[in-house]
C-alpha cells in the first residue's frame, strides 16, 4: 500500500490499470473522502485538495475535522503474553510502552514499506 502524509492526514493509494488512474482515500477517518489523479504529482495535489476542502467544509458545517489516530490505543493480551513482554522490556531496559511501541514499528515497516 502507498500513502502521502499532509497536515496529518494520510492517504493511500492504488493505481488501477483499467483506469489508468491512481484512486486514493484518506485513511483513519470516518469519512469517506476520495482522490485520484493520473500521474504521482497530480494525486498528491488531489490528496492536499481533499484534505484542505474536508477541513473547510467541517468549518463551513461548523463540525470539528476528524484527526486520525491519537497515537494512543490499547492492546488486550492474554496474562502470558503480557508477562511474556514485560520481562522482555525489562531485560532490554525499556519501558513496556517503549519496547511495545519499537515492536510494532518494526512489524508495520516489514508489512508496509512507503
Amino acid at each position: 500500500m502507498n500513502a502521502f502524509h499532509y497536515n496529518g492526514y494520510v492517504g493511500t493509494f492504488e493505481f488501477e490499470p483499467g483506469d489508468d488512474a491512481f484512486h486514493g482515500e484518506i485513511a483513519g477517518i470516518r469519512d469517506v473522502i476520495h482522490f485520484t489523479g493520473r500521474s504521482v504529482d497530480e494525486l498528491r495535489q488531489a490528496f492536499q485538495d481533499a484534505v484542505d476542502d474536508y477541513v473547510a467544509t467541517c468549518a463551513e458545517i461548523g463540525k470539528s475535522p476528524e484527526k486520525p489516530y491519537s497515537g494512543r490505543f490499547m492492546v488486550r493480551v492474554s496474562p502470558e503474553l503480557h508477562r511474556l513482554t514485560e520481562t522482555a522490556a525489562k531485560a532490554t531496559g525499556k519501558s513496556l510502552n517503549t519496547f511495545a511501541a519499537e515492536a510494532l514499528e518494526r512489524a508495520a515497516k516489514e508489512t508496509i514499506r512507503p
